[in-house]
């Protein structure tokens, strides 16, 4: 065995996707394209100007890119907050789904197997989360509960609260 050849590192989902400006990129495009949707516009009516930024900082963070959400002040516990008491239905998580997928198609996410099979793992993942959270009125988990993460499909998976 050569001492100096070195195990080639997987890349993570972040920087398959090819780093934040993608992430960004793709958050920016879905949230422009949801003030022209009928089914999503009355959920987002009326969100910040930086919405997007923060979701790509989150999402670019479960996907173990850098941690500016939490630099920021960002927590899982925060996300899960901003969902309580939205009431979110089946048809909502259904179509954010179609359409933030139709946007990675529309910025070029990568469209390779692998890569798209985690992405909507995860999607699948936090938005029926997302819709569970949105009925009650309390978080149930601790304030510091870590950020999730996801990748390949490695043992461990994500968080899972």
């Amino acid at each position: 065995m050569n001492p100096q050849a070195t195990t080639p590192v997987t890349p993570t989902l972040y920087e398959w996707a090819g780093g934040m400006e993608n992430f960004e990129a793709w958050t920016d495009l879905f949230y422009q394209r949801v003030h022209e949707d009928t089914v999503l516009e009355p959920v987002f009516h009326g969100m910040s100007a930086d919405h997007a930024r923060h979701v790509a900082h989150f999402i670019a963070e479960v996907f173990r890119g850098p941690a500016t959400y939490s630099q920021e002040g960002g927590s899982h516990y925060d996300m899960i907050h901003h969902h309580l008491g939205k009431h979110l239905t089946e048809a909502q998580r259904r179509r954010w789904i179609e359409l933030i997928l139709d946007t990675a198609d529309a910025v070029g996410l990568p469209d390779d197997p692998e890569f798209r099979s985690a992405v909507v793992g995860y999607l699948e993942w936090g938005s029926r989360l997302a819709v569970i959270n949105s009925k009650v009125d309390v978080v149930t988990q601790p304030q510091d509960a870590p950020m999730p993460t996801w990748g390949w499909g490695e043992t461990g998976g994500p968080y899972v609260p």
